[in-house]
């Protein structure tokens, strides 16, 4: 079995103390290719925390084997694992960009095969540097990622900005010049779906991967995701990972 969509609900705890969070709080919405959830199952999954870009280095390794409910939700906490490299506590999350990819084995086991990747934002951490002590988040910091179907070519739009994109049909997806609705740092989530093509295009006086103009190609099998990553450099300029 694989997955089809793991990551539904991603937050920060709302305690944050020193330089750094004691854990990160993640849950996730497990199905089978089928679109079926994986109800009261035990999943084997493998955290690493990257530092600066989707393929920058592992800071950090754990790996949890959670019990998904019958509605296929399963719940860790980041921090918490069974620690395979590095440790938690001594990231230095003032020195981010940070990414969390996540692994993941459907019959419980370490035959890590699916993966994902998010962008951490970054917000939580500046706003501590402002203050001192301690500081408690509202719920204004709590991130609850959207699924946005699409099946055929469109403009980026800024419903898409923190969210994932699901391409279900093969399509193109339009970078538009000056889309300053789309901050330095945000990120779109990308995913293609059973042999779906998803084509990142940008349009005239737009870069994407330092090219003027430029495109890149997410191609899935049939019964499996593709995924990857849109994030905003500068103006008009994008970087796009995972193709």
């Amino acid at each position: 079995m694989k997955l089809y969509q793991f990551l539904t609900l991603f937050f920060l705890t709302l305690g944050i103390y020193a330089q750094m969070p004691e854990k990160i709080s993640y849950q996730a919405i497990v199905r089978n290719t089928d679109g079926e959830i994986l109800g009261n199952s035990t999943i084997g999954i493998k955290i690493s925390i990257l530092q600066q870009a989707t393929n920058g280095q592992e800071v950090y390794q754990e790996s949890h084997l959670p019990l998904t409910n019958e509605n296929g939700l399963m719940t860790i906490q980041i921090g918490t694992g069974t620690v395979l490299k590095g440790t938690f506590t001594d990231i230095d999350w003032s020195n981010g960009p940070f990414f969390i990819e996540t692994q993941m084995d459907l019959n419980g086991g370490v035959n890590y095969s699916i993966t994902g990747l998010t962008e951490l934002l970054s917000v939580p951490y500046a706003l501590y540097a402002k203050t001192a002590g301690s500081i408690t988040m509202g719920n204004e910091y709590l991130k609850k990622s959207q699924i946005i179907s699409f099946e055929t070519d469109r403009d980026i739009n800024e419903s898409d900005i923190l969210n994932t994109l699901e391409c279900i049909n093969s399509s193109t997806l339009r970078i538009t010049f000056n889309f300053d609705l789309m901050n330095v740092g945000d990120y779109i989530n990308l995913e293609a779906h059973n042999g779906a093509v998803l084509n990142i295009q940008a349009l005239e006086g737009v870069q994407l991967n330092y090219q003027l103009n430029g495109n890149a190609t997410f191609i899935s099998n049939k019964g499996n995701v593709r995924f990857g990553l849109l994030r905003k450099l500068a103006a008009n300029s994008y970087i796009v990972s995972g193709q």
